[in-house]
C-alpha cells in the first residue's frame, strides 16, 4: 500500500495543492496528514482520499476544523492515533508533544510513527523498539529544507521523500 504522508501545510494551499497531485501521479491510495493544519480550507483540499489528520500545535480552531474533517468523510483529528495500513499499524502524532512521540516508540505495537512538528525530514529505524520514525519534511510555515512530503510504500518497506524545492 502507498500512503503519502504530510504534514505542516500551515494554510499553504498552493504548496499544498502541488503535493496532493505529486503523490496521486506516484500511486499514493491514502493519506495521513501529520498536523498543523491551520485551517479548514486546507482540509477541503483533501476532499476525495482516504485521510487521516492529526491535530498539530498551531491548530488552534480545532471545532471548524473538526466540522471540515466530517464533511469530507475522514474522521475528527486527534491528538495521536493510529492507521491500520494492510495489517500495518502505523501510530501517527504531530511530534510537538515529545512524550507522546516518545510513547508511540516504545510501545512495540507500530512498524512505523509517523510525525511532523520540526520540519525536517527523517527516516530512521529504531532498532531497539523495532520501528521506523518517519517525518515527511514541511509545506508551509518556517524553511529549514526544501518543501517536501514522502511515499511510504508499506508492502516494499520504502520511503521515497518528494522534495519541492521551488516552493516557497
Amino acid at each position: 500500500m502507498k500512503i503519502g504522508v504530510l504534514s505542516d501545510t500551515h494554510n499553504h494551499s498552493s504548496n499544498t495543492k502541488t503535493a496532493l497531485e505529486t503523490l496521486r501521479e506516484r500511486g499514493a491510495s491514502r493519506l495521513i496528514h501529520c498536523g498543523d493544519i491551520t485551517t479548514p480550507d486546507i482540509i477541503y483540499l483533501f476532499a476525495g482520499w482516504e485521510v487521516t489528520f492529526v491535530w498539530g500545535n498551531i491548530d488552534q480552531d480545532q471545532e471548524e476544523l473538526g466540522i471540515a474533517a466530517r464533511a469530507i468523510g475522514a474522521p475528527l483529528p486527534q491528538t495521536s492515533l493510529e492507521v491500520d495500513a494492510g495489517g500495518k499499524l502505523i501510530g501517527v502524532t504531530h511530534g510537538n508533544d515529545h512524550n507522546a512521540l516518545f510513547r508511540l516508540m516504545i510501545c512495540s505495537k507500530y512498524t512505523y510513527i509517523c510525525h511532523g512538528h520540526t520540519h525536517e525530514r527523517r527516516d530512521e529505524y529504531r532498532s531497539a523498539y523495532a520501528v521506523r520514525v518517519i517525518n515527511p519534511g514541511a509545506l508551509g510555515g518556517s524553511q529549514r529544507q526544501a518543501r517536501s512530503v514522502c511515499l511510504l510504500d508499506t508492502d516494499a518497506d520504502t520511503v521515497e521523500f518528494i522534495q519541492f524545492p521551488d516552493m516557497f
